[in-house]
């Protein structure tokens, strides 16, 4: 895949600082208590998810996980509809219904995220079967932890999606804990998830969530590979959470792993270490810069004001879209 130009370069680092800002800003004001959902936060792992929505087109489709407003955001998602939803409102991409773990736009492709662990994977080749049926030019990525590739749903997924050579791309983000479960209690020390794709018959690589661009190139070329025909991919990045599992907090004091890991892995943040690049390439410069950020937070601010104010779903459409309308989609 050719180097990206500077304009590309930098709308990398926008989304990526986009994605930073605004989680920050719901950590932040989470204890507020107006956000009555759970929220999973992609703090540290904003590379893969804006490497991997870079290349797709819009009328791909993504599906995601419980941690899944990175991916929403990366994928074109609307802030000022993922926050309505966080904040339960009917301005939400669900009407307020769904919450941070539920986020569905199909007016971008984000066909959905599902908090039960590889139930998105099942889905997402289910997806991926019915556009090679109807001969559409489209791309399904599954976003998932590397906790998934232990579930009975990812042997399945993955052996029907080679079987039928289904245009879809499987994108692992190796964060190493699965809740607060490290890899050295899960599985055996060679346990290799891309040989494991490999043995399916399916074409598979692993690179560095940390690096936007070293996920934009490996991406691009297994979707282009996809796209042509291929048959599926696997990707694995490796990544890394900074704030607990669930919540808006840090909880390296709790004891699952400890403060010298969190920092080793903090130093290679996607956004600084990205920023930085750019910053000595001449790229950008720190004007742009602090320009760019200044019109994320706007975006952030105006986006929290109209999820405080929107109004709560009403009782009258509690049943709304709990069946599917008649006629079929």
């Amino acid at each position: 895949m050719k180097t990206p130009g500077p304009e590309a370069r930098t709308r990398l680092l926008r989304a990526m600082m986009r994605i930073r800002l605004s989680e920050e800003a719901i950590a932040d004001r989470y204890a507020e208590q107006q956000m009555r959902c759970p929220v999973h936060l992609s703090i540290g792992q904003e590379g893969v998810a804006v490497g991997v929505c870079a290349t797709l087109r819009a009328g791909d489709y993504t599906m995601s996980t419980h941690r899944a407003h990175a991916h929403y955001l990366a994928k074109g998602g609307s802030l000022k509809a993922m926050l309505g939803e966080l904040y339960g409102k009917e301005t939400g991409c669900c009407g307020g219904r769904g919450g941070s773990m539920h986020l569905v736009d199909r007016s971008v492709g984000f066909l959905g995220a599902t908090p039960i662990v590889g139930s998105s994977l099942p889905v997402a080749v289910g997806t991926a079967f019915g556009s090679q049926l109807q001969g559409e030019d489209r791309v399904t990525v599954a976003f998932f932890g590397e906790g998934t590739t232990e579930e009975g749903v990812f042997a399945e997924s993955v052996n029907f999606a080679a079987l039928k050579r289904l245009p879809v791309v499987f994108v692992c983000e190796n964060n190493l804990y699965s809740v607060y479960s490290p890899p050295e209690v899960r599985f055996h020390p060679d346990r290799d998830r891309v040989a494991l794709a490999k043995a399916h018959g399916i074409a598979a690589g692993k690179g560095d969530g940390n690096d936007v661009e070293q996920v934009l190139a490996m991406t691009g070329e297994a979707v282009a590979a996809v796209r042509a025909g291929s048959g599926p991919a696997f990707l694995e990045f490796d990544t890394y959470r900074w704030r607990e599992h669930c919540g808006p907090n840090y909880d390296n004091d709790i004891g699952y792993r400890t403060e010298e890991e969190f920092l080793a892995w903090q130093a290679q943040c996607p956004v600084s270490g990205y920023r930085s690049l750019l910053l000595e390439q001449g790229v950008v410069d720190g004007a742009a810069l602090d320009g760019i950020e200044a019109e994320i937070g706007r975006e952030i601010e105006a986006a929290l004001a109209d999820a405080r104010q929107a109004s709560f779903p009403s009782v009258e459409s509690m049943a709304a879209d709990l069946y599917a309308e008649s006629g079929g989609l």
